[in-house]
C-alpha cells in the first residue's frame, strides 16, 4: 500500500505540488491496521489504494487521500486537531499517531459508536468520538491547531474557521455532491487573514447536517 501511495503522490504532484510526503505521515499510515476499519467482506482489499464501502452507505477513503490530507494538515506532536466525519475511524487513527489529541464528530450515530469501539479496542486513547453535527465544530475544545473534514461541503463552514488557532490549517473538500469538488488547504495567519488553495480534484460523500 505504501508503495502505491508513493507512486500516486508522484503522479499527482502537478496538482498538489508535493512529490513526496513526510516520513512522519508515511510511518503513521504504516502503523494503522486498515483492515480493522473496513467491513469483514472487504478485509482482503484493505491494503489496496482504493476507497471501500463501510456501514450506513458511507466509504472509507482511499489511502492516498488520507495520506495527502494528513500531510497538508502538517500535524505536530503537541497539536490538538478536530475531524468532521469520523466514518469508521481510520483517518482519526492515522492522526492519533501524529498529534496530542484528536476530537472527531460523526453525524451517523451508528458509525460514531462503532468507530469509538474500534478505536478503544485498538488502544487509541487520545481520540474522543462524539455523535453529532460537525458543521458547527466542537467549541468546548476549540481553538484547534488543525481541522480536517472528510465529506464535501458546498462551502467552507464559517464555524470551523472561527475555531482555528492563528497559524492553523483546515483541509476540506468543497463542491457539489454530483458535480466538481476540490480539496482545499485553508490557512489562517497570525493576523486572522484567511488564504485558500485548491490542491486536488476529489470525490467525497456530501457533508450532511442536522436541520
Amino acid at each position: 500500500m505504501l508503495d502505491a501511495i508513493r507512486d500516486s503522490v508522484r503522479e499527482s504532484a502537478d496538482y498538489t505540488g508535493r512529490a513526496t510526503l513526510s516520513d512522519r505521515v508515511m510511518n503513521a499510515m504504516a502503523a494503522v491496521q486498515r483492515e480493522e476499519f473496513v467491513l469483514p467482506q472487504y478485509r482482503h482489499l484493505a491494503y489496496r489504494n482504493t476507497p471501500l464501502p463501510i456501514e450506513a452507505g458511507q466509504t472509507i477513503s482511499q489511502p492516498l487521500i488520507v495520506a495527502l490530507m494528513t500531510d497538508f494538515l502538517d500535524p505536530q506532536p503537541d497539536d490538538v486537531v478536530f475531524e468532521v466525519g469520523t466514518g469508521s475511524g481510520y483517518q482519526a487513527a492515522v492522526l492519533a499517531h501524529l498529534v496530542k489529541h484528536v476530537y472527531t464528530v460523526e453525524i451517523v450515530e451508528e458509525l460514531a459508536n462503532d468507530a469509538a469501539d474500534t478505536l478503544k479496542r485498538l488502544g487509541y486513547d487520545n481520540v474522543t468520538v462524539r455523535a453529532g453535527d460537525g458543521y458547527a465544530g466542537w467549541p468546548e475544545h476549540a481553538p484547534f491547531d488543525g481541522i480536517i473534514v472528510t465529506a464535501a461541503a458546498e462551502q467552507i463552514p464559517p464555524p470551523l474557521l472561527k475555531q482555528l488557532k492563528p497559524g492553523g490549517k483546515l483541509v476540506i473538500p468543497v463542491g457539489e455532491h454530483h458535480g466538481y469538488q476540490e480539496l482545499l488547504l485553508v490557512e489562517v495567519d497570525d493576523k486572522g487573514e484567511v488564504s485558500r488553495r485548491s490542491v486536488l480534484p476529489v470525490r467525497f460523500v456530501p457533508l450532511t447536517r442536522d436541520r
